[in-house]
């Protein structure tokens, strides 16, 4: 939506790419454009033509389950909330026969008479997102998919799951719509199999198969939810705790590859063949069969390369360098997302932002340019009458299906002061939006209540639209039926409807004195602040500088480089080092970059746009003040120490670290027969840090892979719990396990025994396979110990930015804000927000930069109107709000009558904080008076036992 609503922005859907000639900084693109025969300007989103036409087809946004008319529109909330029509189907465009459509349509819209269209766009960089698609999985005949109807996709599961999907969010199977009591999840159907020719892990399979194992049994509580796995890669941010949550919800995890189904034609029942891992041959029988097959290239893919000029790898994906991930073959063609390679939704932002940032840095020039601001109508009088209108979301069935939206819409249009209340299908979509600022208008509201959703994610957006039809954007209230009723009592219909018109009820009483607050614009200084001078911190500095801002660079060590200091060799063959010195020579070299070294943060004031950080460093004389507009933390990571294994207690049982670096200098050179054994998950998935480290499994690998080719005669161990090698990085599991690696896996509570006698290591660990222990003796022992936050005490109470459970910093929406702290103006990069690879470390640098970027380039900042205001003539000056502030928000300043309580607007994040503590009620929040929720709690308690309807 909000894409669709910058004046920036231009969408072309229905389009392909012919042709993309010239260089970096002066491209020229050839596009086609595709008919969609409807008029998209005309076109009001109605939907009153779709019912008149005769032909119907399967629904491909409901996975074929359902089915649509062949005018239609993919789903209610698409931008541009435009119909078009399927040329395959429709009976005019084939046979010259209906036009019912056209008779339908009452502005006019259908345009049969449209033609395919070329057109050439001049523009400076191009980035290509083009995304992937599902395997097809009717290849994969073991799994019967195309023959069973009660064999479904991942994708297609999601869909019957959906409180929008076909079956309205019940659990059924599709042969006979039944509730299907037992349900297998097949893992890596299509991936991580060369019969496929997709060898690569789709990485997101794993996380998606948990994920909807959870909101099935959200849904339906009894169901029997078995999923069958090789390995279980949850890596990432919480996915290991959620992976830990599923199995407390009743999901049963088999590590099995499945060898066949077979299909029982009366029932339809499927039976599952499987080997356990200590070589049992198992038969289950499941009444529903999911696959969440692998991801490839998307369609038009390869056209699209030939089009761009751009290499793609061996499996089709863009062809990307590790230091440069985000850069095609071609100079100023960028790539992001699932065109690069399959990646998780947060990993496709961050990606993206980090493209952002690179057409950034090439077109600075021309930054600031052909910008079109927005203008807002000025806004309308309030009037003397209170009119309050009510819209009430259906949120397809994700509401509707639970909460009894009709009952409550007309609960609420006989409320006080409530002159219109609607329904809507999706209250977000762009067709409502339009309709509710017609209404606003028409109906002359001073007062907007929408009932929906959460505020956190879609509050801004109704703002907007509220804005747009001339009210301020303060005249509106949110209230949130679906996280707090349809979600959280999705068993209790009734007692759901019932509180979200309790909710409503509160929220009428609100806006009734809810009243015009005007945002405060904040100038912004043009700088920025880099802290931490790793990979990560240089790779932002550089990006920041290059698209024309200053920069300060703060390094507590002594030398710019991190954890890249101890990196030698890579999976991809390239040169750490020489990256190394490269960069950091770039940086130092930079005229708009300031490097400090040796410093250290001594304190952090100010807010967005405008922060003032103090340091120290051993290199200047008393402190040095710095005056800039945003921050990046780019703190980096540790390496978890043991004090177990025998680790300092042998000299060798080593890091991984330290045996990189034993082998790249020399130090270690493995003989004929040596034994190295490599134990992963030390320090990590345990109770202490239940996260996985990400990067260990790779590392161990690498480790491995170049001691094989050293000495092939070398015997190398990996003993593990699951291989994380996501990616392209199975490639290398498999090559080290072709190249004589052998893989011991144990469970997590029979952990290896590292023991030494007269001298002589040993490794005690269970094997699976064989359900006994058995004793390697080694001459090396590896240790892949845990990732862990790298903190600092002084420099963390300096900006109080929050962290996770896991000690990382805490981003503001791990799903759309992976870069973004919780404090405005903060942004989050590298191993400081979770441990990375070096391509993922500086994609998301390059996120952090682009956000830096967008906030200097602004010049200005708006402050929300939800601040708090301090009554001087009230306030005391006991400085207990100033003290309990969360953000440093309030300052204390001298006034005739002593000391007196000042906000920091710009600071202030309106957590009400400063307000609970006054003991004189001197502070309100600007949207949360004292007034405005006492009218919520009295709605509350007057209406609580009273019949529905009665007016006060």
């Amino acid at each position: 939506m909000e894409t669709g609503r910058s004046p920036n922005i231009e969408i072309i859907t229905n389009t392909d790419v012919q042709e993309i000639t010239g260089k970096a900084g002066n491209f020229s693109v050839k596009v086609q454009k595709r008919p969609r025969y409807v008029d998209s300007a005309k076109c009001t989103g109605c939907g009153y033509c779709s019912p008149y036409c005769p032909v119907t087809i399967p629904n491909p946004y409901d996975q074929h389950f359902t089915h649509k008319k062949a005018i239609d529109i993919l789903y209610k909330q698409a931008v541009p909330s435009s119909y078009y029509i399927d040329p395959d189907h429709c009976l005019f465009l084939k046979n010259k026969e209906c036009k019912q459509c056209t008779k339908a349509c009452q502005t006019g819209a259908i345009d049969f008479a449209q033609k395919p269209e070329t057109a050439t766009y001049q523009v400076g960089a191009v980035i290509l997102t083009a995304g992937f698609k599902d395997i097809n999985p009717a290849g994969l005949s073991e799994y019967l998919y195309g023959i069973s109807p009660n064999v479904v996709t991942g994708l297609e599961f999601e869909r019957i799951s959906s409180a929008s999907g076909p079956y309205q969010g019940k659990i059924l199977r599709p042969s006979d719509l039944t509730k299907p009591q037992k349900i297998a999840i097949i893992q890596c159907a299509g991936s991580r199999s060369s019969v496929s020719g997709n060898s690569y892990c789709s990485s997101v399979c794993c996380k998606y198969a948990v994920k909807d194992s959870i909101v099935a049994l959200e849904h339906e509580p009894d169901l029997d939810i078995t999923i069958f796995f090789m390995d279980m890669r949850m890596y990432g941010k919480g996915l290991d705790t959620f992976y830990e949550r599923a199995i407390e919800s009743g999901v049963k995890f088999v590590r099995s590859r499945v060898s066949e189904i077979d299909r029982n034609a009366e029932t339809e029942d499927l039976t599952v063949k499987y080997i356990t891992e200590d070589g049992h041959l198992r038969h289950e029988t499941f009444n529903l069969v999911v696959l969440p097959t692998g991801l490839e290239p998307s369609q038009g893919t390869f056209a699209l390369a030939k089009a761009g000029g751009i290499k793609l790898n061996k499996y089709g994906f863009c062809s990307t360098g590790l230091f440069d991930p985000l850069s095609t073959s071609r100079e100023g063609i960028f790539v992001a997302g699932g065109l690069r390679e399959p990646v998780a939704l947060p990993d496709s932002v961050i990606q993206a932002s980090g493209a952002a940032a690179g057409a950034a840095e090439l077109l600075q020039s021309a930054r600031g340019t052909m910008i079109i601001n927005r203008e807002f109508s000025e806004e309308s009088a309030l009037g003397n009458n209170i009119r309050i209108g009510v819209f009430v979301c259906r949120c397809g069935k994700n509401i509707a299906g639970v909460v009894d939206t009709s009952d409550v819409r007309k609960y609420a249009s006989e409320l006080p002061d409530v002159v219109m209340c609607t329904e809507n299908l999706y209250s977000c979509s762009e067709d409502a939006q339009a309709k509710i600022s017609e209404i606003i208008k028409k109906e002359k509201l001073n007062r907007v209540v929408v009932a929906a959703c959460t505020p956190r994610t879609h509050e801004p957006l109704f703002q907007e639209t509220v804005r747009e039809a001339g009210l301020n954007k303060c005249l509106f209230e949110m209230v949130n039926i679906r996280d707090q009723c349809s979600w959280a009592h999705s068993h209790e219909k009734e007692e759901a409807t019932r509180k979200a018109k309790d909710l409503v009820r509160m929220g009428i009483a609100k806006a009734r004195l809810i009243q015009p607050l005007d945002e405060l614009i904040i100038n912004v200084i043009p700088t920025a602040l880099v802290i931490g001078g790793g990979l990560s911190g240089m790779t932002a500095a550089l990006s920041i500088a290059d698209q024309g801002f200053e920069c300060y660079l703060v390094e507590r060590s002594a030398q710019l480089g991190g954890n890249l200091r101890n990196l030698y060799f890579t999976l991809r063959g390239d040169d750490p080092q020489a990256y190394l010195a490269n960069i950091i020579d770039r940086t130092d070299r930079h005229e708009r970059i300031k490097v400090y070294t040796n410093a250290e943060i001594q304190s952090v004031d100010g807010f967005v746009g405008n922060y003032r950080t103090v340091l120290t460093t051993r290199n200047t004389e008393g402190p040095v003040e710095l005056q800039h507009g945003a921050i990046v933390l780019a703190t980096g990571a540790k390496q978890y120490i043991p004090d177990d294994h025998l680790y300092r207690k042998n000299e060798n049982v080593l890091l991984q670290s330290e045996l990189e670096r034993q082998v790249a200098l020399g130090s270690y050179v493995p003989k004929d027969g040596d034994t190295v054994v490599m134990i992963q998950c030390v320090g990590s998935r345990d109770m202490e840090r239940r996260y996985c480290s990400s990067i260990c499994c790779s590392t161990a690998i690498k480790n491995a892979l170049k001691i094989k080719e050293m000495n092939p005669k070398t015997n190398v161990y990996i003993l593990y719990r699951d291989i994380m090698t996501y990616g392209f990085l199975e490639d290398y599991y498999t090559l080290a396990r072709n190249r004589g690696v052998l893989f011991i896996r144990f469970d997590r509570n029979n952990r290896p025994e590292v023991t030494e006698q007269k001298g002589n290591l040993a490794v005690i660990v269970k094997d699976n396979i064989i359900g006994r222990k058995i004793r390697i003796s080694a001459d090396k022992v590896a240790l892949s110990t845990a990732i862990i936050p790298d903190r600092d005490e002084k420099s963390e109470k300096a900006l109080s930015v929050p962290r996770s459970s896991d000690g990382f910093f805490l981003e503001s929406h791990v799903q759309l804000k992976p870069v973004d702290s919780y404090i405005d103006g903060i942004y989050i990069c590298g191993m400081s927000h979770f441990p990375k690879s070096i391509d993922e470390s500086i994609a998301q640098a390059k996120g952090a930069a682009s956000k830096t970027g967008m906030l200097l380039s602004r010049r200005y900042v708006k402050a929300e109107p939800i601040v708090s205001s301090c009554d001087p003539e009230i306030c005391i000056g006991c400085s207990l709000c100033a003290h309990f502030c969360p953000y440093s928000a309030i300052q204390m300043t001298k006034a005739e009558k002593g000391k007196k309580a000042e906000i920091i607007i710009a600071a202030c994040k309106g957590c009400g904080v400063c307000a609970s503590y006054c003991p004189t009620k001197a502070i309100t929040m600007g949207r949360f008076t004292d007034g405005q929720i006492n009218a919520q709690i009295e709605a509350f308690g007057a209406f609580a036992n009273k019949p529905e309807g009665v007016r006060s």
